[in-house]
């Protein structure tokens, strides 16, 4: 396999796909992101612009620097452009099957020694390498939100995994400024097989009366020194980031803790998201 990565391709456009690409931008690569929606590109580019400028207004990049990042992203509508990427992260829904689509699509049109990573925060990565022709080129690196702010990536190595991938993933990741930290491929990785079942057991908590949502979440924040609590931070992520999660937990290990409780089922068939909605367990402008 080649070297480390140069030019990157970022497969969608959403929050994290934005994220994913400003941060791998502003690190001095070269980024394509694949985006063939036109709102969901405009959408992207003002997010990272605004995250950006916030960087510059606050001393941390100077104005070169938010141009010469700004120019080295470039957004394109056909997955062929992404052809000439040292490694492709796939940042779209959190859907088995819609991953699989684009990991088969992509196995056609990426270089056989380019990279192929997923943002998953809970598929496991070896369904999405058995439909590679290299699956050894085939591994997770799942960044945390907002990826710009959080310094951590769980590199996730599958089965046939290479050795050679996750040394040249791990090199990137230090590359951008974040720790990288290795895991095993099972579903959830390290921290959301942590911390989903300490958020839905405060889901459950709110669900069954025993306490408020601001209580829950002020026991939290005051008594173990977190910096916001649970139902806060379901907001935060989404609630239907959370039931994809919940449900690849549960579809591995079958333990009741991973089950999503049926309060968020009837949030998200109410439209409650979270933050990106306006609604979740609180209200926002």
């Amino acid at each position: 396999m080649a070297g480390s990565p140069q030019a990157v391709g970022v497969v969608g456009g959403g929050l994290m796909g934005s994220g994913i690409a400003e941060t791998v931008a502003r690190a001095g690569y070269r980024v394509k992101v694949y985006e063939p929606i036109v709102e969901s590109r405009d959408a992207s580019r003002a997010r990272i612009e605004r995250s950006i400028g916030r960087a510059e207004s606050s001393g941390r990049i100077s104005a070169d620097e938010r141009e010469a990042a700004m120019g080295r992203l470039r957004y394109v509508t056909h997955l062929d452009e992404l052809s000439d990427s040292d490694l492709v992260i796939e940042a779209v829904v959190e859907d088995r099957d819609i991953k699989l689509g684009y990991f088969r699509r992509l196995n056609g049109y990426v270089r056989e020694d380019a990279l192929l990573a997923s943002n998953t925060s809970s598929i496991p990565i070896a369904g999405l390498a058995s439909v590679v022709d290299r699956p050894e080129r085939v591994l997770g690196m799942h960044f945390f939100s907002p990826v710009p702010v959080m310094g951590l990536v769980e590199v996730v190595s599958a089965l046939p995994t290479g050795e050679e991938t996750i040394e040249r993933a791990t090199e990137f990741v230090k590359s951008l400024g974040k720790t990288p930290i290795s895991t095993k491929d099972r579903s959830g990785f390290i921290v959301n097989m942590l911390l989903i079942p300490y958020l839905m057991a405060a889901v459950r908590m709110l669900e069954d009366g025993f306490a408020t949502r601001e209580d829950i979440d002020a026991g939290m924040r005051l008594g173990c020194g977190h910096p916001m609590g649970p139902l806060t931070l379901c907001d935060f992520i989404g609630l239907d980031v959370l039931y994809a999660i919940c449900d690849s937990l549960y579809e591995e290990f079958k333990r009741p803790e991973y089950a999503p409780p049926p309060l968020i089922k009837r949030m998200l068939a109410t439209g409650w998201l979270g933050r990106k909605s306006g609604r979740g367990f609180y209200e926002y402008d």
